[in-house]
């Protein structure tokens, strides 16, 4: 029941940088709703929120 998701930069899109992307894996069944998670956006060179795009 696990599938890939991609992770987005929220904030890369504000400050006119290009976003960063991440690939992680979720749980169907326990996590319905989507993921935000801090992760490292290398343009930005700061930890940023990504949150789950389609």
């Amino acid at each position: 029941m696990n599938e890939v998701v991609t992770l987005e930069c929220t904030e890369a899109k504000k400050e006119g940088k290009p976003a960063s992307r991440y690939l992680t894996r979720r749980n169907k069944k326990t996590v319905t709703e989507r993921i935000e998670k801090k992760k490292y956006n290398p343009w930005l060179k700061r930890h940023t929120l990504h949150k789950e795009i389609k």
